[in-house]
């Protein structure tokens, strides 16, 4: 078989497949995934399907019938071992291998673990797909003590499920504040408060030493018990399996501004993929659903040999409680941020717009529970005329 290969069944992955479709390609399309669920959102993972205990929430990208109908040939529960370039095939975990005239990688990326003495051996949960979610509502069964270790996306959202629930929730965040790499540390300090009001312990620049059953050490010496640990420590972009192709990868794989690798036959696409984008001065990798299904229909438009449509404004959003963080444009440390509200309101109405500049240019608007705000935003932020050139990525939302 040969046509388009799709290594990945997030969102990017599922979007390009049709996305094929719905531009006329007509060649055979394979999507590959070791996940074994049908392809799913996963943002409700740490939102809804936590809150509700598993009840709600789940919610898959398209339905089962859509994938034979559009055909696509859906392989779930395969893991794609090796890519051998001049023969164009995938070699895959069944010991089946696949030809591609295209080979897209939407591999995502996995959490990163921190370097704490014993937390390799204890099992520690994590938040990245349903098998995560599930064993974390499983573990919460009976719980009265969770720890998070990072005070991002997933940890401060997974900590805000927990409000009403008997847990005690205390997170441990290295740096010295919440999202520190996703919004201003105005909006940062708003939501620490925010937190902090409604009963989650955070602490700040904490070092963990070393982690046993039941039990953290801190670097300072306090010790802190736990039924439930999480791990939301951030994540790195799954290169493996284009490294060992020979890609060019760093901070992901990389690929010029029509998601083309190295290899001019394979693309990337996702959380995975270091690209060129117009509202940032180097290449970035973008870790939220909007880029991951923006970057998807554009690679279905160069392979359809289509008019490939433009990068719009990058945008984000967390849910924590009743705050509804959204994001549009792309912040940096060292911007101006002016505001709007009243940043001492950490009430479940409260509303809060932050505006960051750069050499004068709005670059980037930040809204708690202002959605008309950040739907403006989106339609009328400019590229910035310069910016940082750092390969951080921005947080998923």
């Amino acid at each position: 078989m040969s046509g388009t290969v799709i290594i990945g069944t997030g969102q990017a992955g599922v979007e390009c497949a049709f996305a094929l479709r719905s531009r006329g390609y007509d060649g055979a399309i394979t999507l590959v995934g070791d996940d074994p669920d049908l392809p799913y959102q996963r943002p409700p993972l740490s939102k809804e399907v936590l809150k509700s205990r598993g009840a709600s929430g789940w919610m898959p990208l398209r339905g089962a019938p859509l994938y034979p109908a559009q055909r696509v040939d859906l392989r779930l529960g395969v893991r794609a071992d090796r890519i051998l370039r001049s023969e164009r095939r995938v070699i895959l975990s069944d010991g089946g291998d696949l030809g591609f005239e295209h080979l897209i990688l939407a591999t995502g990326a996995r959490n990163r673990i921190p370097a704490i003495a014993g937390l390799a051996t204890l099992g520690a949960q994590g938040l990245r797909n349903a098998a995560d979610a599930r064993a974390l509502v499983t573990a919460l069964e009976g719980a009265t003590q969770v720890a998070i270790l990072g005070a991002g996306f997933i940890g401060l959202e997974t900590a805000a499920a927990l409000f009403d629930s008997r847990c005690t929730v205390t997170v441990f965040e290295s740096g010295s504040r919440v999202m520190g790499r996703a919004v201003s540390p105005e909006v940062s300090d708003w939501f620490l408060r925010f937190h902090r009001h409604r009963g989650t312990r955070i602490t700040l620049g904490a070092t963990i030493a070393a982690a046993e059953p039941g039990m953290l050490t801190l670097g300072n010496g306090d010790r802190c018990g736990f039924d439930v640990l999480l791990i939301a420590a951030g994540v790195q972009p799954d290169v493996g399996l284009a490294a060992q192709a020979g890609l060019s990868v760093s901070n992901g794989i990389e690929t010029d501004a029509l998601h083309r690798t190295s290899d001019p036959r394979i693309f990337s696409i996702g959380d995975c993929a270091l690209a060129p984008h117009p509202f940032h001065a180097g290449p970035v990798r973008l870790e939220s659903v909007a880029n991951a299904a923006e970057q998807g229909r554009r690679v279905a438009a160069v392979l359809a040999g289509q008019a490939v449509p433009g990068q719009t404004v990058p945008w984000f959003w967390s849910t924590q409680g009743s705050a509804r963080l959204q994001i549009a444009g792309l912040g940096a440390p060292g911007d101006d941020t002016h505001l709007a509200g009243d940043l001492s309101d950490i009430s479940d109405d409260a509303s809060l717009v932050a505006r960051r500049y750069r050499n004068g240019q709005c670059v980037a608007v930040e809204t708690v529970n202002a959605a008309p705000i950040h739907m403006e935003a989106r339609r009328t932020l400019l590229p910035a005329t310069s910016g940082p050139r750092s390969r951080t990525p921005t947080p998923d939302a």
